[in-house]
């Protein structure tokens, strides 16, 4: 972190729930760093957040994203973060639509109409090496209680389709999973169950973050998991603890489209 930096301005967002920190470190020395993400985290002595989104310049997309888990570690994805941001810097420059930087590659956005924000975040990726899991298996049907499926959207995702998700010791079975051993770099954790024609209920344990209102990734990684088994078409509603998402499976990769919120504005004052 640039210890220089004695304040620094970020923006809180959401997107159905799902809560980030942005910090725009485009133009400016680099302020954020892990140490930094975990304090911001905390919900009773910071900002608090499910992941901290950094902007900064990029060559190849109109900005770059790096993420943060609440626990300090990097994601590589982070869908609903991206939406928010993307519809920032929509509205920045007046473009309808933008292309956004990540370790999970360069990702199209653009306004969806009626003050929905669409991304598409790239195809969903099955081979075990690239989730990645700790041995070769079959990754629609996993070898762990409960048969769920891995999806990687760059990062890891394990999807158990259940009778009722209302009814899932969340707290109890996500951090389990999230540190299973088939998960070498541990794994973000769903429970879903179709609640009719196209239109699935999930509940998310995020990977360093724990229980979230909402996941754009996790829903793109269920709706795809859905879609494998045969459970679901390619068009897929959501119904997420913080409201629906729309999810389609297309051709040039998985479109998510939902609201977004930008909340307040604030400045982080570092201690000297």
């Amino acid at each position: 972190m640039n210890t220089r930096a004695t304040q620094i301005p970020f923006m809180k967002m959401h997107g159905l729930g799902n809560d980030f920190v942005v910090v725009d470190e485009r133009g400016r020395a680099p302020m954020v760093d892990a140490a930094l993400a975990v304090a911001m985290a905390d919900r009773h002595r910071g900002v608090g957040f499910d992941q901290l989104a950094v902007m900064r310049g990029s060559e190849a997309a109109d900005v770059r994203l790096v993420f943060y888990n609440a626990d300090g570690s990097f994601s590589a994805a982070c869908g609903n973060a991206t939406r928010c941001i993307a519809r920032y810097v929509m509205g920045e420059t007046g473009q309808d639509s933008v292309r956004l930087q990540t370790d999970h590659g360069i990702l199209a956005a653009r306004d969806a109409g009626g003050g929905l924000t669409a991304v598409n975040m790239g195809h969903a990726r099955t081979d075990w090496h690239a989730i990645p899991l700790a041995q070769e298996c079959d990754t629609l049907h996993l070898p762990i209680d409960g048969t769920p499926t891995a999806t990687s959207m760059g990062n890891p995702h394990c999807s158990f389709f259940v009778t009722d998700a209302e009814a899932v010791e969340l707290a109890v079975q996500g951090p389990q999973i999230e540190h299973h051993p088939l998960f070498p770099q541990r794994t973000n954790v769903q429970f879903v169950h179709v609640a009719g024609k196209d239109t699935l209920r999930m509940r998310v344990w995020e990977r360093g973050a724990g229980i979230t209102l909402a996941s754009g990734s996790s829903s793109c990684a269920v709706a795809h998991a859905a879609w494998r088994r045969g459970l679901v078409g390619r068009d897929v509603t959501l119904r997420l603890d913080g409201g629906e998402i729309g999810i389609r499976i297309a051709e040039d990769g998985i479109w998510m489209t939902g609201p977004t919120a930008h909340v307040f504005d604030g400045v982080w004052r570092v201690a000297s």
